[in-house]
Protein backbone atom coordinates (compact mmCIF):
# COMPACT_ATOMS: atom_id res chain seq x y z
CA UNK A 1 0.00 0.00 0.00
CA UNK A 2 1.13 3.68 -0.84
CA UNK A 3 1.81 6.12 1.75
CA UNK A 4 -0.98 8.52 1.64
CA UNK A 5 0.21 12.09 2.75
CA UNK A 6 -2.96 12.60 4.40
CA UNK A 7 -3.46 9.17 6.22
CA UNK A 8 -2.17 10.46 10.32
CA UNK A 9 -3.43 6.90 11.32
CA UNK A 10 -0.20 5.09 10.62
CA UNK A 11 2.11 6.91 12.49
CA UNK A 12 4.79 4.33 11.68
CA UNK A 13 5.23 5.68 8.32
CA UNK A 14 5.48 9.32 9.63
CA UNK A 15 8.28 8.76 12.62
CA UNK A 16 11.10 10.55 10.66
CA UNK A 17 8.64 13.78 8.74
CA UNK A 18 8.93 16.83 10.66
CA UNK A 19 5.47 17.59 12.12
CA UNK A 20 4.55 21.63 12.60
CA UNK A 21 4.31 22.68 16.18
CA UNK A 22 6.34 22.74 19.15
CA UNK A 23 7.56 19.67 20.41
CA UNK A 24 6.89 18.26 23.51
CA UNK A 25 9.08 19.09 26.24
CA UNK A 26 7.56 18.13 29.18
CA UNK A 27 7.49 13.45 29.79
CA UNK A 28 3.91 14.17 31.63
CA UNK A 29 0.80 14.23 30.18
CA UNK A 30 -1.19 17.47 30.20
CA UNK A 31 -3.31 15.90 32.90
CA UNK A 32 -0.24 15.71 35.07
CA UNK A 33 1.39 18.70 34.76
CA UNK A 34 -2.12 20.64 35.80
CA UNK A 35 -1.65 18.79 39.23
CA UNK A 36 1.90 19.72 39.80
CA UNK A 37 1.44 23.37 38.97
CA UNK A 38 -1.43 23.45 41.02
CA UNK A 39 0.79 21.83 43.80
CA UNK A 40 3.68 24.27 43.16
CA UNK A 41 1.11 27.30 43.37
CA UNK A 42 -0.55 25.79 46.49
CA UNK A 43 3.24 25.76 47.47
CA UNK A 44 3.74 28.90 46.78
CA UNK A 45 0.98 30.84 48.19
CA UNK A 46 1.52 28.70 51.21
CA UNK A 47 4.97 30.30 51.73
CA UNK A 48 3.53 33.92 51.26
CA UNK A 49 0.96 33.36 54.30
CA UNK A 50 -2.13 32.76 52.13
CA UNK A 51 -4.49 30.81 52.62
CA UNK A 52 -7.15 29.57 50.36
CA UNK A 53 -11.18 30.29 50.90
CA UNK A 54 -14.37 29.42 49.05
CA UNK A 55 -17.66 30.02 48.84
CA UNK A 56 -20.59 30.38 46.53
CA UNK A 57 -22.15 33.98 45.43
CA UNK A 58 -25.09 33.81 43.67
CA UNK A 59 -24.44 35.30 40.15
CA UNK A 60 -25.71 38.95 40.37
CA UNK A 61 -23.48 39.81 43.46
CA UNK A 62 -20.38 38.05 41.65
CA UNK A 63 -21.23 40.41 38.46
CA UNK A 64 -21.31 43.05 40.96
CA UNK A 65 -18.59 42.29 42.25
CA UNK A 66 -16.62 41.99 39.11
CA UNK A 67 -17.88 45.46 37.56
CA UNK A 68 -16.75 47.25 41.04
CA UNK A 69 -13.17 45.49 40.94
CA UNK A 70 -12.37 46.77 37.55
CA UNK A 71 -14.01 50.19 38.10
CA UNK A 72 -11.35 50.09 40.71
CA UNK A 73 -8.38 48.68 38.52
CA UNK A 74 -7.49 45.63 40.81
CA UNK A 75 -8.64 42.12 41.16
CA UNK A 76 -11.38 40.06 42.18
CA UNK A 77 -9.56 38.77 45.20
CA UNK A 78 -7.92 42.24 46.15
CA UNK A 79 -11.59 43.56 46.33
CA UNK A 80 -13.31 40.86 48.20
CA UNK A 81 -9.93 41.11 50.64
CA UNK A 82 -10.28 44.73 51.08
CA UNK A 83 -13.75 44.31 51.84
CA UNK A 84 -13.45 41.55 54.43
CA UNK A 85 -10.54 43.67 55.74
CA UNK A 86 -12.82 46.80 56.22
CA UNK A 87 -15.91 44.94 57.41
CA UNK A 88 -13.34 43.35 60.46
CA UNK A 89 -11.66 46.37 61.13
CA UNK A 90 -15.33 48.32 62.35
CA UNK A 91 -16.51 45.40 64.38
Amino acid sequence: MAKEVTDLTTIDLFVDEKRPGRPKTNPYSREVQVKINKRNQVKRDKSKGLKRVEFKLHHEVFAQLDTLAKDKGVSRSELIESLIIDALATD
